[in-house]
């Protein structure tokens, strides 16, 4: 069986390499670059809760946790005054960095694994499918034929791998733009991020958004909403821009002499004194809109940028991007090693592009609401924005609500049966991620259940009380023995868990959870027929019904047509191929 070929290592395109290889899914990387990315401190990325779980998870824990900073709160303002404060725990707060330390730290864990080799240094100029697997041609020092099972293009807005598949991207140029500016300074608020609307003029040009969200060494990136046109950013308006900001908070945090509950004093003496600040980095960003048609062709998949660019309201793309890699992963891992029907390799794209579709929807909704004034009557608009302008701007900075929540697979086509006889109710829906609790694991190892993501299909039983008795006395207890008998007799990996409370759950409820952090299900008792019936859906079908291969158009092939065996690694799997000799699909620049 031939790996699977990632075409970009970007950060979507080495998350979801490394993912891979946890499923023991052989992968080759096809980097079009030479592996050295510029260090540019303007580009940063926040990563949600999930993600940055999903992040750490992939071997990337210690290096996040050193280039990364996890804000204690976030503030909202509105010209003097202070709209909103919210403060975080640890496993709510956002974690914000550079994106090239991201990427370094992705591509660093992919080079340690056996299973993944990244070429770098070949662009991509041909993708042919068949039956069987998908050929891939390069040019460059390592140009040639690359063949594989399946090819997933992470190649980013201008996604080659998106042109020949001939996948129409429609959508909106410039929806936003912002000025940016990363500096070393220090704020009235350190550690918390801010959203500053409609601020005081002191001095410079007029401001109508300017947002601030600490690094780590006491560096912020600063952005200010542009208005709208393609006017040119000069260095001067850049610099009046900034020290416009630095002057207008330390002037306020000073006339209350507090910094606004929690900060420091702000006193740096009159108004209009500019902070001392040392500038790193600037630049403009551009905001676009953009969902392809279709994110699956036969054995050809689109993910990360390749397949859809958001970002308006706060919102954050690269997040997206790491859920499609999650996402896909252990579908592919699925198939790679035991074949797949075409709901699961479906699935892909109907939950992926359904949640970036309803988040673009929402943006799109929001948008003339929060930039032009007010003239519509917003809360008819958009539901679930009563609460004010601002808090909806604020979600989607905090990952909230319509724009800025994780998504919600409600309509996934690997949704357990209905109607389930021991169907119970918990504080999360089918299709919804799941809540991070407490867990222990069945070698006694106490950790979050974010943690315990990523492999195969998660058995959580709610046992109050547990935590007080020996691990030795309660697995052999109770429902113990029974539960890990069904889960053992499950078609496809699953692990037990065991935790004292989950919201909403009662005593000896037992949820069902997709490798990516997905309620499948929640049980009353241990049910073997039912976990069973729950572990088929989330393979896309039971045995029974036949295993197909997709052929090439996306249509599928024969039945009964499986994958042989176990991983054998790249040295037999990551070999250039002879050319095919059937139609090439070629470059546009060709």
């Amino acid at each position: 069986m031939e790996p699977v070929i990632v075409v970009g290592a970007g950060p979507v395109g080495l998350a979801l390499a490394l993912a891979l290889t946890r499923h023991a899914v052989p992968v080759v990387v096809l980097d079009e670059t030479d592996g050295q990315e510029e260090p540019r401190p303007a580009r940063t990325v926040v990563l949600r809760p999930d993600t940055a779980a999903f992040a750490a998870r992939l071997g990337c824990a210690d290096a996040l946790s050193g280039t990364g900073a996890r804000w204690s709160a976030w503030r909202t303002m509105r010209r003097r005054r202070l709209l909103e404060r919210v403060a975080f725990g640890d496993d709510a707060s956002p974690l914000h960095l550079p994106q090239h330390a991201l990427t370094r730290a992705l591509r660093t864990a992919l080079t340690s694994e056996p299973l993944a080799q990244v070429v770098s240094g070949s662009r991509l100029a041909a993708v042919e499918q068949d039956a069987k697997g998908v050929s891939a041609q390069t040019r460059g020092d390592n140009g040639t034929w690359w063949r594989g099972s399946y090819l997933v293009g992470c190649d980013g807005p201008r996604s080659t791998v998106r042109k020949l598949l001939d996948v129409r991207f429609p959508g909106r140029t410039a929806v936003e733009r912002h000025a940016v500016a990363t500096l070393r300074t220090e704020l009235p608020w350190p550690g918390e991020a801010l959203l500053h609307r409609s601020p005081a003029r002191h001095g410079g040009g007029r401001v109508s958004e300017v947002s601030a969200r600490p690094l780590p060494g006491g560096v912020w990136r600063l952005d200010w909403l542009l208005p709208p046109g393609r006017d040119l950013v000069t260095p001067d308006a850049l610099v009046a821009r900034i020290r416009d900001s630095l002057a207008g908070w330390a002037a306020e945090a000073a006339a209350d002499g507090t910094g606004d509950e929690g900060g420091t004093p702000g006193g740096r003496g009159h108004t209009g004194l500019v902070p001392p600040y040392e500038l790193l980095d600037t630049g403009v960003h551009t905001v676009h809109h953009r969902l392809a048609r279709t994110w699956r062709r036969g054995r050809a998949f689109l993910a990360g940028d390749a397949a859809h660019l958001l970002g308006a309201l706060g919102t954050q793309g690269l997040d997206e991007g790491l859920r499609d890699a999650e996402n896909l992963a252990w579908k592919l891992g699925l198939a790679w090693h035991h074949g797949a029907t075409e709901t699961l390799l479906d699935s892909y794209q109907v939950e992926r592009r359904g949640a970036v579709a309803a988040r673009l929807r929402a943006t799109d909704s929001a948008l003339p609401l929060l930039r032009d004034g007010g003239a519509v009557r917003w809360r008819t608009v958009l539901p679930g924005a009563a609460r004010g302008r601002s808090t909806l701007l604020t979600d989607g900075h905090l990952g909230r609500g319509p724009l800025g929540g994780a998504p919600s697979y409600a309509g996934t086509p690997l949704a357990a049966p209905a109607g389930l006889p021991g169907e119970a109710t918990v504080g999360t829906l089918p299709g919804e991620p799941v809540v991070e609790v407490p867990v222990t694991a069945s070698d006694g190892s106490s950790v979050g259940l974010r943690d315990r993501l990523g492999q195969g299909l998660l058995v959580v039983l709610v046992a109050p009380g547990t935590g007080v008795w020996d691990r030795r006395h309660w697995q052999s207890a109770g429902l113990m023995p029974r539960l890990s008998e069904a889960v053992a007799a499950l078609p496809m990996r699953a692990e037990v868990l065991v935790t004292e409370a989950y919201p909403g759950a009662a005593a000896h409820t037992v949820l069902v959870v997709r490798p990516d952090g997905h309620v499948v299900a929640a049980l009353s008792g241990v049910r073997p027929d039912e976990l069973a019936a729950c572990a088929d859906a989330v393979r896309g079908g039971a045995p029974g019904e036949g295993v197909r291969r997709p052929a090439a158009d996306g249509t599928a092939g024969e039945s009964g047509d499986r994958p042989d065996g176990a991983p054998t690694g790249p040295s037999g799997d990551a070999v250039p191929v002879d050319p095919p000799g059937s139609s090439v699909l070629h470059s546009e620049s060709d």
